[in-house]
């Protein structure tokens, strides 16, 4: 069988309607840019329909929580990508990071944890995943991202250390 992207990375456009008076892509609009790029992502290459996932199962996940950083602006008609992973899960609940970056992927606009629990329905309460769920969220899961469920602010400028340290490398300015 053949290894899983983990991280997969799309690229999306900020649309006009989208965007505040000042040109810059309204808070709100974020969830929705990063919760899109996510379905997109999970259907392309875990081939994984969130909707026949819920029929099939009669369990769904439901966001609990997010936490979300705002960093610089994502400008209208800009080019940006939007990388997700999972990095943490347990038997009914998942985190997810997803990365909002510039288009050449250099530099974080934004960095937002969705953290999600497994629900039976039409009950909603919670539940175990499955075991070939459990199975692919072992496969899914980023090695190497010590979770802290207190950690986000690290995790923040972990990553745009991360991201610097490259752009130096690469000979760019910061």
């Amino acid at each position: 069988m053949a290894t899983l992207l983990r991280t997969p990375e799309t690229q999306h456009r900020i649309h006009f309607q989208d965007c505040d008076m000042l040109g810059h892509l309204n808070n709100a609009r974020y969830l929705d840019y990063f919760l899109n790029a996510r379905e997109d992502q999970v259907a392309e290459h875990y081939t994984l329909n969130m909707g026949e996932l819920a029929r099939e199962q009669q369990a769904a996940w439901v966001i609990t929580r997010h936490h979300i950083s705002y960093l610089k602006p994502a400008r209208q008609g800009t080019l940006v990508r939007i990388r997700t992973q999972l990095i943490h899960f347990d038997n009914s609940n998942l985190l997810v990071e997803m990365q909002m970056r510039t288009d050449d992927g250099h530099r974080l606009l934004a960095l937002l944890w969705s953290e999600m629990t497994f629900v039976k329905l039409p009950a909603g309460t919670r539940t175990d995943h499955a075991d070939a769920l459990m199975e692919l969220l072992d496969e899914l899961d980023v090695p190497g991202i010590d979770y802290d469920p207190d950690g986000f602010d690290d995790r923040v400028k972990a990553v745009r250390q991360e991201l610097k340290k490259a752009r130096r490398a690469a000979g760019q300015a910061d």
